[in-house]
């Protein structure tokens, strides 16, 4: 799920000041603390390698996130993917990969011991 920041409802609009808000943005029901994350990315960077060996060889957290620049296909569990590029406000659900298309930056907002038992799998993948 990917949003453009021009559609992102307005909600206030006061001189000095816009309010946008997008509802119902993914669930963080029973997570506990979740984790601010920077990702810098270079074009033809593909995660789907290294995530082999994690439940259906996907990364299974969820993130909130904002691509600041570039631009990164994300593909689903169903198959099925959508291209997320600079100025996007995204939530990727469990069971998804990443690959960057252009050099990206994101920020992530992801659940804290779901990431990084991702991350550590990678770091390892990466190490050995």
């Amino acid at each position: 799920m990917k949003i453009k920041k021009t559609d992102v409802p307005v909600k206030i609009d006061v001189p000095g000041a816009v309010a946008r808000q997008a509802l119902d943005f993914g669930d963080a029901t029973g997570y506990g603390m979740m984790a601010g994350e920077y990702f810098s990315m270079g074009a033809g960077t593909d995660l789907a390698g290294l995530l082999k060996g994690l439940e259906t060889d996907l990364c299974q957290s969820p993130h909130w996130g904002y691509m600041i620049e570039g631009q990164m296909i994300v593909s689903y569990a169903d198959g099925s993917e959508e291209t997320v590029d600079g100025g996007d406000l995204f939530y990727w659900p469990p069971g998804h990969s990443v690959r960057a298309t252009e050099d990206a930056e994101i920020i992530l907002f992801s659940p804290q011991a779901e990431h990084c038992a991702v991350v550590n799998h990678i770091h390892a993948q990466v190490a050995g």
